[in-house]
C-alpha cells in the first residue's frame, strides 16, 4: 500500500509542474476540437487531472453528473475570448483541463 501511495504522491507532483497560466486565446484549437474541458473553482485542477490519468472513470462521471466538470462551452469561450482571460491548465491526452483565473489574478 505504501508503494501504491508513493506512486500517487510521485504521479500528482507530475501533474502539478505540468500545470501552467496560459492566456484563453492560445487554446482556441482545443476547444474547436471539442477536447477542452472546463474544471469548476470548487474542484482542485491538480487532483481532477490526476483520476482523469489515473482512468478514474466513476469519479469522472460523479464529476460529470454533478456538473463540476464540463466541456467548455461557446458561451464560455466566447466570455473568455472576449474578457482576454487566463486560464490555469493541464493536458490529459486528449484533453485540455482548463480553470479560470478568478479575476486573471
Amino acid at each position: 500500500m505504501l508503494i501504491t501511495d508513493s506512486a500517487s504522491i510521485l504521479e500528482k507532483a507530475k501533474v502539478n509542474l505540468e500545470t501552467s497560466k496560459i492566456p484563453w486565446v492560445e487554446l482556441q484549437r482545443f476547444f474547436a476540437a471539442g477536447l477542452a474541458i472546463t474544471v469548476y473553482s470548487s474542484l482542485d485542477l491538480v487532483e481532477v487531472a490526476f483520476q482523469f490519468s489515473q482512468d478514474n472513470k466513476i469519479q469522472v462521471e460523479q464529476w460529470l453528473k454533478a456538473s463540476l466538470i464540463t466541456p467548455v462551452s461557446d458561451q464560455q469561450a466566447s466570455d473568455w475570448l472576449a474578457t482576454n482571460a487566463t486560464v490555469w491548465a493541464v493536458v490529459v491526452k486528449p484533453w485540455i483541463l482548463v480553470q479560470l483565473i478568478p479575476n486573471n489574478a
